[in-house]
């Protein structure tokens, strides 16, 4: 468990960074690197239960502290508390998998996380935010193209930098829990088959 808990810091220490890069303007392209859904779901499915939802959410909330600083932003506010709760139900979907954990359902469950994430946010952002118009159309703008003060990264390039690195984190916190664990595949298939 320590390799992944050392690659949980790895992680919120690069929201952090490409935070400061996008806020900077070196790195743009960046906008929404950060594994979040792909931490809570991997630690909802293979931590022990004390750290299951403690773990990603109170490093979500460290890195939060960085970046609102950075970008002189409320901690609190109803955008980043609904960002938290689509943690919670990501998390959650992480912990139905606990017992079946397995290439097969962490891969879908990942996508799927990724897919609640930007639903969720955006949809909130549609409800909330005075520039987007209160019908479908504004609704499809949330989820396309965002507002023009924005322009410079569209919401459907933070769903495509989302989906990868929930994707690309996903399997490297499922390699780590893998390689060390101390059951390798042999003693799996000699148990199975007793």
């Amino acid at each position: 468990m320590i390799p992944a808990l050392l690659f949980l810091f790895c992680v919120v220490a690069l929201r952090a960074a490409t935070g400061l890069l996008i806020h900077s303007g070196a790195a743009a392209w960046l906008s929404n690197f950060a594994p979040l859904a792909a931490i809570t779901l991997c630690c909802g499915a293979y931590l022990p239960q004390r750290y299951k939802f403690a773990l990603p959410l109170g490093m979500l909330f460290v890195s939060d502290l960085i970046l609102n600083a950075t970008y002189h932003a409320a901690l609190f506010d109803p955008q980043i508390l609904c960002r938290y709760l689509a943690l919670v139900l990501i998390g959650l979907i992480g912990f139905a998998l606990r017992k079946n954990a397995s290439w097969k359902t962490i891969v879908p469950a990942s996508v799927a996380g990724s897919v609640i994430f930007y639903g969720i946010t955006n949809v909130f952002s549609w409800l909330t935010d005075p520039g987007y118009v209160k019908n479908f159309a504004g609704l499809i703008q949330a989820l396309t193209v965002g507002l023009p003060e924005y322009g410079a990264t569209p919401s459907w390039m933070f769903f495509r930098n989302s989906l990868l690195s929930d994707l690309i984190f996903t399997a490297v916190f499922v390699l780590l829990m893998r390689a060390q664990s101390p059951r390798t595949s042999a003693e799996v298939a000699v148990a199975r088959a007793a």
